[in-house]
């Protein structure tokens, strides 16, 4: 009596196994036939272009990214002429509920006789390596602002402790009643606020070194919170939290943070005026990577957002740029220093804003213990 082969009932069916192959691929694949009908996508895919395989398969590849003419132009390109193309610069995809930068490769799709049947269409998501690159050029540009800042503060900071004790002198010898006190009164505001913007900028010029030890980051956002909410007690805003409650001490200076989150929260609460909500989150990113060859590890964010009037596009590019500031009373370098205390912590800062509707800031910071 023969038995059969168990490693013959556990095979499995080389269609299958093909298939599998290609959805357990971390790139979005799509194959394109030579009428420009999808007859491939992949899960990564389906999640990089905001579009269900059931809706993509069969459907034509020219109508569902119309408007992705660079994509169109090479899948033309490569099944017209069997010749591969790669962009890993220029491309990006527009899904459902986000802007998408991907690199793209498309290959012929060859018949073992040379005959060409249509394209291989591969998207690989790059948002991490655009978020590194702005991260790498602000740090650049902190560099060189802390090269400079280190030259000139000590020539200001001498010259400006002698006009104000001049001022505050002046300012005693003056009469009750004299109209020359409000003159000296604003000297000694403005050399105070002259010397402030000088402080910071020497904060960003020299490294502090990180006193690390266990810190709770709900007990410092809830600290935070408290505070702030008697001193908007006025007004008509609401607080509104959702912590993680699994989210463990993590290893970090508290008092860093303390001042990051009280300047994103005090830019919230300035941004939403007279009312409207703030939210505060916190939750666990399990599997992040924040450089491309850098392993994934766990991440806690903060997610820090109003529902105020938003940040114009065109400001948003130079909101981390150093004395950048749309408030008159600000001196522009609030972010720039949050920017600087992520970075120190090893982490990473993000915004997004909807003009009219509001803004998200999101700290990452790793979870270490």
């Amino acid at each position: 009596m023969n038995l059969p082969d168990s490693r013959e009932e556990n095979q499995i069916p080389l269609d299958d196994y093909y298939a599998t192959v290609i959805d357990s691929v971390g790139d979005g694949v799509l194959v394109i036939n030579r009428e420009g009908l999808i007859t491939l996508c992949n899960p990564a895919a389906e999640e990089i272009t905001g579009l269900s395989r059931r809706h993509a398969l069969g459907a034509s590849f020219r109508k569902l990214f119309s408007h992705e003419a660079t994509l169109l132009e090479m899948v033309n390109k490569t099944t017209r002429t069997g010749v591969t193309i790669s962009d890993h610069e220029n491309v990006v995809v527009r899904g459902m509920a986000r802007v998408t930068p991907v690199a793209v490769t498309c290959y012929p799709l060859m018949r073992a006789n040379g005959e060409n049947i249509g394209a291989i269409l591969t998207l690989k998501d790059i948002t991490y390596i655009r978020e590194l690159e702005a991260a790498v050029r602000q740090a650049d540009r902190l560099s060189t602002l802390g090269t400079l800042a280190a030259g000139l503060a000590h020539e200001v900071k001498n010259p400006l402790g002698g006009i104000k004790g001049a001022a505050q002198l002046l300012e005693q010898e003056l009469a009750a009643e004299s109209e020359l006190l409000e003159y000296t009164r604003v000297m000694i505001r403005e050399t105070e606020r002259i010397d402030r913007i000088i402080r910071e900028l020497l904060e960003l010029a020299s490294p502090r070194g990180l006193k690390l030890a266990p810190v709770n980051l709900h007990r410092i956002l809830g600290d935070i919170l408290l505070l702030q909410k008697q001193a908007v007690a006025d007004r008509q805003i609401s607080f509104v939290t959702h912590f993680d409650p699994s989210i463990p001490d993590i290893m970090a200076d508290r008092e860093m943070l303390t001042r990051l989150f009280l300047n994103l929260i005090r830019n919230a609460i300035d941004a939403i005026a007279e009312s409207g909500q703030l939210t505060v989150t916190s939750r666990v990113l399990s599997d992040y990577r924040l450089a491309q060859n850098q392993r994934r590890s766990r991440m806690v964010a903060v997610d820090i957002a109003d529902d105020g009037p938003g940040i114009p596009g065109a400001d948003l590019e130079n909101i981390w740029t150093p004395f950048f500031s749309s408030k008159s009373t600000g001196t522009g370098l609030g972010l720039t220093i949050c920017h600087k205390i992520v970075s120190e912590h090893r982490g990473m800062i993000k915004v997004e804003s909807d003009p009219g509707h509001g803004t998200k800031f999101t700290v990452l910071l790793p979870l270490v213990q």
